[in-house]
């Protein structure tokens, strides 16, 4: 079964964090209902505060949502970490990371929407700077495990390499965030086939990366970038 993402894994709450409490109640929300139609009045008498408290940390929803976002890439990353921490092979971590990904998207819907679809944009194309620098942060996982030889070569993480890594970035995105939403929207099923479905979509795109990793063009980013 998949483990979601969710709040039972976030660094132990202390009394007094308000904003860490909204944050929490939010994430609970969102993983029950699994939508964001809930409001702030909703999350204030979750967390046993005044109606207007909430307001002291976030100016409005889109703040609050941009802050679920961050901790959703938080303790996405914090899966992908622990899913390599036993792993030495570039390899094998790319791909445990890969699972982790997937299964944390099928977990929690809602949220894996929130972080990766269009809520959060602005008319700029920007996203908020909370969940960009969190995005950033799980990202740094995948460019490890590339540089270090995960698709049979090393490749340093370097200024004149950078095109290449978010070529090879790209593509594993691409795979792994289709077959995630093509899982959660019953295109691509049954659910207890999605460890065996995700292994044979990864084996297939790493294979075809070993033999050529395309270069995304120059002025592209993959994923969030730092500056707005």
């Amino acid at each position: 079964m998949a483990k979601d993402i969710s709040t039972q894994e976030l660094r132990p709450y202390h009394h007094g964090d308000l904003h860490r409490a909204i944050v929490e109640a939010a994430l609970d929300v969102l993983s029950e209902s699994q939508s964001t139609e809930f409001s702030l009045r909703e999350l204030a008498r979750r967390a046993g505060v005044s109606h207007n408290a909430p307001y002291k940390h976030f100016a409005d929803k889109r703040e609050l949502l941009a802050a679920v976002s961050a901790v959703g890439f938080e303790l996405l990353a914090k899966r992908m970490a622990e899913a390599t921490s036993e792993l030495d092979s570039p390899r094998q971590r790319l791909a445990a990371m890969a699972r982790a990904y997937v299964c944390g998207g099928v977990g929690n819907p809602a949220l894996y929407r929130l972080m990766f679809g269009g809520f959060l944009g602005g008319q700029d194309e920007s996203r908020p700077v909370i969940e960009r620098t969190a995005a950033h942060a799980m990202k740094a996982l995948i460019v490890s495990a590339i540089s270090d030889g995960a698709l049979g070569r090393r490749i340093a993480d370097t200024e004149p390499t950078t095109r290449t890594i978010d070529g090879a970035i790209l593509v594993f995105w691409s795979q792994m965030h289709g077959l995630t939403l093509l899982l959660v929207d019953r295109l691509v099923g049954p659910g207890d086939k999605m460890e065996e479905l995700t292994e044979n979509v990864l084996q297939g795109m790493l294979e075809g990366l070993v033999n050529n990793i395309p270069t995304v063009p120059d002025g592209v980013w993959v994923g969030p970038p730092l500056a707005g």
